[in-house]
């Protein structure tokens, strides 16, 4: 009994196709984008001075085109904002 050899191969595995290679690759760089989507979300982005420059002068260019009506009208919500927060 002791003498007996007992030759054990591994289990034969096909070759993974092309859909399941597609497949793993897929949710491979899907779990990367995700994870960069969440520390995008968690890691604060400073901003520029040029950025915060284009931005103000676009909120000017916008405000300088609003006819000062609607202004008075921004204004009136804006008090009804600010009390509706004191409450």
């Amino acid at each position: 009994m002791a003498a007996e050899v007992h030759h054990f191969s591994p289990p034969e595995i096909p070759e993974p196709t092309l859909l399941e290679n597609v497949l793993r690759y897929g949710l491979f760089f899907g779990a990367v984008f995700q994870l960069l989507c969440v520390l995008a979300i968690i890691l604060p982005v400073s901003k520029s001075p040029k950025a915060d420059w284009v931005s103000s002068e676009s909120k000017t260019w916008e405000a300088a085109k609003k006819p000062k009506a609607s202004s008075a009208a921004q204004l009136s919500k804006k008090a009804k904002k600010e009390s509706k927060k004191k409450r």
